[in-house]
C-alpha cells in the first residue's frame, strides 16, 4: 500500500518545526546507517541524542494520533521515534531497502511501514523526489509541506539528488499490528467504508455487519 495522507500537520505546527529546524545543528546522516547504506547516503540529520529531535518528534506523534486515516492504514503497534533530515547541494540517498529490525531503547521495532513527512513545499527545492519501486513500476513522490507518504518498508526506494534549495523531512518506521500489507489494505478499505457509511443515512444493520467483519478479520490477523 502506497498512501498519501494530506494535512498531517497544522500550519502552526509546521511553522514551529520549520523554525526550529532552520536554526538546528545538523550532523552527517551516514552516522545512523551501516557500511552498505553509508555508500549510498549523502544527507544531514538531527543527532539521535538531540533534545530537539525528541521535542519535534513528539509534535509529529501527536499530529499522527489525531488522524484516523493514519491509524486505519498503519494500525501501529510500535512506532520508532521520528527522525529529521535535510538534503541540499546535491544530497541524495541511492536505492536501498530499509533494515528489517530497528533498535529502539532496549528492544527492537520491526519495520513494516516507512513514513516520510514532508516539511518543505515542492517549490522550495529542485529534485529530492522520493522514488519508490514496486511491482507496478517507479513512483515519484514530492508532496506539499505537512503531507505524509506511507509505504511498505520492504520497497526498494531512493531520494533523488537535490539540485536547488533544501529538502527537510521527518521520517520514521512502524511495526503494525498486521504484518501483511495486503491484509492491512483490506482492513483499511473496510474501515474507510464503515466511517463513510456511518456519516450518512445508511442502514444501521449493514454498518453493524461490516463492523463485525472488520473486527473479526483484525482478530484473525493482528498481533499484539
Amino acid at each position: 500500500m502506497l498512501l498519501h495522507l494530506p494535512g498531517i500537520l497544522t500550519p502552526d505546527e509546521l511553522a514551529h518545526l520549520r523554525g526550529a529546524l532552520d536554526a538546528a545543528g545538523w550532523t552527517d546522516g551516514r552516522e545512523t546507517v551501516g557500511a552498505q547504506g553509508a555508500r549510498a547516503k549523502r544527507n544531514e540529520q538531527l543527532p539521535d541524542a538531540s533534545s530537539l529531535r525528541a521535542e519535534l518528534g513528539q509534535v509529529v506523534l501527536a499530529a499522527l494520533a489525531r488522524n484516523p486515516d493514519y491509524f486505519g492504514a498503519a494500525l501501529p503497534l510500535k512506532t520508532l521515534a521520528p527522525r529529521f533530515n535535510r538534503y541540499s547541494d546535491g544530497g541524495e540517498y541511492g536505492f536501498h531497502v530499509d533494515g528489517a529490525m530497528m533498535r529502539s531503547g532496549d528492544g527492537y521495532v520491526r519495520s513494516d511501514l516507512s513514513c516520510t513527512l514532508f516539511l518543505c513545499d515542492p517549490a522550495e527545492y529542485d529534485g529530492g523526489e522520493l522514488v519508490i519501486h514496486d511491482t507496478y513500476g517507479e513512483h515519484e513522490v514530492k508532496l506539499p509541506a505537512g503531507d505524509l507518504i506511507l509505504y511498505p518498508s520492504s520497497s526498494l526506494h531512493r531520494v533523488a539528488p537535490v539540485t536547488r534549495g533544501a529538502r527537510l523531512a521527518s521520517f520514521f518506521w512502524i511495526q503494525s499490528m498486521v504484518r501483511d500489507d495486503a491484509e492491512r489494505q483490506t482492513l483499511f478499505d473496510l474501515d474507510l467504508s464503515i466511517r463513510q457509511l456511518g456519516g450518512g443515512t445508511s442502514d444501521g444493520a449493514a454498518i453493524l455487519r461490516l463492523t463485525g467483519i472488520y473486527h473479526n478479520l483484525l482478530r484473525r490477523w493482528a498481533d499484539s
